[in-house]
């Protein structure tokens, strides 16, 4: 009730009356600290369809402030209308400003979150969460590539759309910080106040509004103990030393990509996969490894051979390059198989 008496959009719920004389507002979607989410019909466009509209409002009073506030929202817009063009990431149809409240509309898409999935049909299996790792991990890319991070990646921000099955990622949390950076409120008090993302999915650095790249990835490997186990992050124990999630004894997979798992989840920084491109390669190994571990030569390059001459060190060939890096990697990765982490190059 607090929702429909407060805001414009919230009052025309349900009725005929028309926002911006085109939009008609249906019902509410969703509702959070930095604003609201309507779906809507398009009255204008032919066969009506659906959209959805996010109303944010930023606490801004100062002239300075909003000036800033408006400069920020009009970037990130824009930044969020490059992305649209991905058959994966909502379009974005138009950005406004109305009374000191800024309204995105984007494209509506039809489906179910893999929140909803999981409560439906159940745990995901290691093949399915890999399978959903290689469904996202290049939208990633692409959004990554672009200059965004997401900084709200969980199983309710992902979509199965109904009508041709494709995941979609929706709810880019990245207008809604740049707000915050606008705001008024004493940078001392913003994280805990105005704090973007979702406790347990949200990487330590997200809470300090400094998201890397890295970010997202801390966040898609939170989202597969969900897929896994059906748990929230804040169900799981943590370990009292690195803050890390003690996940390893809730889940059933493979030793080779529990090591992905962990890496992903790693709290610093440093021993985290950087990017997207990065888990991409490490689960693509997965399938090389066992063949290419029998064809690689033992051989050590500049071993003396023939008497007394050496192997050139000038040229290899790709293929003996290749082979050579990879059975470098599986040594190292063997090394560091008790602390859990599974190094990239």
């Amino acid at each position: 009730m607090d929702i429909v008496k407060q805001t414009q959009l919230g009052q025309m719920c349900g009725s005929k009356l028309l926002f911006r004389d085109r939009y008609q507002i249906l019902q509410i979607l969703g509702k959070g600290g930095f604003g609201v989410t309507f779906l809507a019909k398009d009255a204008v466009l032919p066969g009506n369809p659906f959209c959805v509209i996010k109303q944010l409002c930023p606490k801004l009073k100062n002239p300075k402030s909003w000036k800033h506030a408006c400069e920020r929202f009009e970037k990130e817009a824009k930044a969020l209308a490059r992305l649209g063009h991905h058959s994966q990431i909502p379009m974005l149809l138009d950005y406004f400003e109305i009374n000191k409240e800024f309204y995105l509309v984007q494209e509506y898409v039809q489906g179910c979150t893999l929140a909803q999935e999981v409560k439906q049909t159940g745990l995901k299996s290691e093949a399915a969460v890999k399978q959903f790792l290689r469904e996202l991990l290049p939208v990633l890319q692409y959004v990554h590539r672009n200059r965004v991070i997401h900084r709200d990646i969980k199983p309710h921000n992902l979509l199965r759309c109904k009508d041709d099955g494709r995941l979609v990622l929706i709810d880019f949390g990245a207008v809604k910080e740049e707000l915050v950076h606008a705001s008024e409120i004493p940078m001392d008090t913003t994280a805990n106040t105005n704090f973007v993302g979702t406790m347990g999915f949200a990487a330590p650095e997200q809470f300090c509004l400094r998201p890397v790249y890295a970010t997202d990835i801390y966040a898609v490997g939170v989202t597969c103990l969900y897929l896994l186990t059906g748990k929230s992050p804040l169900e799981f124990e943590h370990d009292p030393k690195t803050g890390e999630i003690s996940w390893q004894k809730e889940v059933n997979v493979s030793d080779y990509f529990a090591q992905i798992l962990d890496q992903m989840l790693k709290i610093s920084l440093e021993e985290r996969f950087k990017s997207a491109d990065e888990v991409i390669w490490a689960l693509s190994m997965e399938s090389y490894l066992p063949t290419l571990s029998d064809c690689l030569s033992t051989q050590k390059l500049g071993e003396k051979t023939r008497g007394n001459e050496e192997i050139s060190q000038e040229y290899l060939p790709p293929v003996v390059r290749t082979a050579i890096a990879i059975r470098e990697w599986k040594k190292k990765l063997n090394a560091r198989k008790p602390s859990g982490n599974l190094m990239c190059y």
